[in-house]
């Protein structure tokens, strides 16, 4: 078994859909090795592990006041979140989940004058964060399929965009035709990965931005298919939790039931 980082325990102490495609989860009651600290990288991110599952989903933390940690979790028709969390008649309020200790990558330079930001559904708790966080002028274009005015923070700059299909984006020509603003600046950009892939290749050989100047991660994989798993780790879980085995042991016995699975 590979080495996992530092884990807290939590609560769900609410649920709230947001919007039709974004649901909100309150978590409380943190419990882990140490207290939990927020970087304050305003785009950190936490590994969400859910109940019968044990597979990590990374998720923006969306604030964090010393109790409450909130995370946005944009749901689909499918997906081990969604299950737990938006299945149809289910309330996961109450219920633990594990996360993984918080990390970001947002780093601004100290001479940007100005910042655009580009994503679309899943980047937008991270956009609205930064957004309250700093304070250098900025515009933002958000592609997103529901209505989310006011979401953002209020006077915020932004260009709302509609996907072009359900799991799709084509957030990438937007960025190759924008007008770039004079001076040093920042850009930051969160999607699809191919999406991401192009834009960086923009800013490498069109912009020639150096690689201080900007930020380009890819959140999700459009036409990616689940693949069904050799092993469904909900039954071991429950198992597991109904014998009182501890995590430890509970990931030894997934891990040699993966082991023991045919190809």
């Amino acid at each position: 078994m590979t080495a996992r980082a530092r884990e807290y325990a939590a609560t769900v102490a609410r649920r709230e859909q947001v919007s039709p495609h974004l649901v909100r989860l309150v978590l409380a009651d943190l419990e882990g090795p140490d207290p939990f600290v927020s970087t304050g990288i305003p785009d950190e991110w936490v590994g969400l592990v859910v109940p019968g599952q044990f597979q990590l989903r990374y998720y923006t933390v969306r604030s964090w006041d010393g109790s409450e940690l909130v995370i946005d979790v944009v749901v689909h028709e499918e997906g081990l979140v969604t299950e737990w969390a938006w299945s149809s008649g289910r309330d996961c309020t109450g219920e633990r989940v594990t996360l993984s200790e918080p990390k970001g990558s947002f780093a601004m330079p100290e001479s940007a004058t100005w910042m655009m930001l580009v994503g679309d559904l899943t980047a937008m708790p991270a956009m609205a964060r930064i957004l309250r966080e700093t304070d250098v002028p900025t515009r933002v274009w958000a592609e997103v399929p529901d209505d989310l005015t006011g979401y953002l923070p209020e006077g915020a700059d932004v260009t709302w965009l509609a996907p072009p299909g359900e799991g799709q984006s084509a957030v990438a020509s937007v960025v190759e035709s924008v007008d770039w603003p004079e001076g040093d600046g920042y850009f930051w950009m969160a999607g699809e990965s191919s999406q991401m892939r192009a834009i960086r290749k923009h800013l490498m050989r069109e912009r020639r931005l150096p690689s201080t100047a900007y930020d380009v991660m890819g959140y999700w994989r459009g036409g990616a298919t689940r693949q069904p798993r050799a092993v469904d780790p909900g039954p071991i879980w429950r198992e597991g939790q109904a014998a009182g085995r501890s995590d430890e042991e509970i990931w030894a016995a997934y891990d040699a039931a993966r082991e023991g699975a045919t190809p």
